[in-house]
């Protein structure tokens, strides 16, 4: 039996689940190819979600499904911690098991982890959108804040959904102004590199809605610790900037499990761009945030690297040769306040073109949120 393992149940991982039980359903059903996906949890969570929680507009509930729902019945599921992986031996250590599962082909969609601890002082200090809990506490802090400096700053990068500070940043504004708060509340948004975002056609775009709607902005503001008693932040450039209000995009890095098994450095998987396939071990390919590519930490990014891993899986179980390749195709729907967004497309090497906002666009990603389960299911 050809056995394909895929360890993490997140977009990237979910999707290729489902795509190669589309893929190799009689092989499956003949016992000559198992799929196997491994998830250390129970639930599937939509993290572009808690982007809205902030603001009262979903719960962290609206997130999450059982991944069970989720995933065909062709797949076989096991929620479980993997806790190491042999290349040589090509095996999963599980924590919940004594004895080690073998696979032949291995996909690694295990994302990125927030470290705000990597920063002193930024977990005691810094509000975040990025997780169910982060996401509760800063919806429950903005209810109360009535006056004085919101800051949003971008600690870490890479990051998961590259625009979602400049998102948060605009629809903060517009939430502040519909409730009659704005004039009382200055907003500042922070960017570590010379520019508002590292996409220049978004940092142009978002740097001239910024000044148009009296955003600061400080670019080369690079955060090295945060002082949570005087409500100061510090950077490596020697600046400082009070806040009385602060929402930081945390470090992020990839799994203890790729650095261990020597397949990527700070927890991101090596690969070559456009097969997915590793760079330090043979039949490892990886897709979604754990893939080091020149592209965005993004879900669409892990949905198109699922369909072409899935399709480079099934052409080695079935003994052909892959010919399938990612371009680096990504797409992102970007909020410009409460009740307007825009919406880019880009692939390697190609500087998006950023269309003026919209109230249907708008409308199109809180649709394309509600029927993201259909995309998981493999549907659409």
């Amino acid at each position: 039996m050809h056995r394909i393992a895929i360890v993490g149940g997140g977009t990237g991982g979910t999707v290729l689940a489902n795509r190669l039980a589309d893929e190799l359903q009689g092989e499956i059903e003949a016992g000559e190819v198992e799929v196997r996906l491994i998830t250390a949890d129970p639930n599937h969570v939509y993290k572009p979600t808690f982007l809205y929680v902030p603001f009262g507009k979903k719960t962290v509930d609206d997130a999450k499904r059982p991944i069970e729902e989720l995933v065909d019945r062709r797949v076989t599921l096991t929620i479980d911690e993997v806790t190491g992986i042999d290349t040589d031996r090509k095996r999963l250590s599980l924590a919940d098991r004594t004895t080690s599962l073998r696979y032949d082909q291995l996909v690694v969609a295990t994302g990125a982890t927030l470290e705000p601890e990597a920063v002193p002082g930024l977990a005691e200090a810094g509000h975040h959108f990025y997780g169910p809990d982060g996401a509760e506490r800063l919806r429950d802090e903005l209810a109360d804040f009535t006056e004085g400096h919101l800051v949003l700053s971008v600690v870490g990068v890479p990051h998961m959904c590259p625009a979602a500070p400049v998102e948060f940043t605009l629809m903060v504004d517009d939430w502040l102004r519909q409730r009659g708060r704005r004039e009382d509340v200055d907003v500042t948004y922070t960017y570590p590199i010379n520019r508002a975002h590292g996409l220049e056609s978004i940092a142009d775009w978002a740097t001239d809605l910024f000044e148009e709607r009296d955003i600061a902005l400080e670019t080369f503001f690079n955060v090295d610790e945060v002082d949570p008693d005087a409500e100061v932040i510090g950077t490596v450039e020697g600046n400082e900037l009070e806040y009385d209000l602060l929402v930081a995009i945390p470090p992020h890095r990839g799994s203890d499990l790729v650095t261990d098994a020597g397949l990527g450095e700070d927890g991101w998987v090596d690969v070559d761009r456009h097969t997915l396939e590793a760079t330090a071990a043979e039949d490892v390919s990886a897709i979604g945030d754990a893939a080091d590519v020149p592209t965005s930490k993004a879900g669409s990014v892990a949905h198109y690297e699922a369909g072409v891993v899935a399709d480079r899986l099934a052409s080695r179980a079935r003994g052909e040769t892959p010919t399938a390749t990612y371009d680096g195709k990504t797409v992102c729907f970007l909020e410009a306040g409460m009740d307007e967004a825009t919406f880019i497309e880009f692939e390697y090497g190609e500087e998006p073109f950023v269309r003026e906002p919209s109230k249907a666009l708008h409308w199109a990603k809180l649709g394309y949120n509600e029927s993201y389960w259909l995309t998981a299911r493999g549907l659409l």
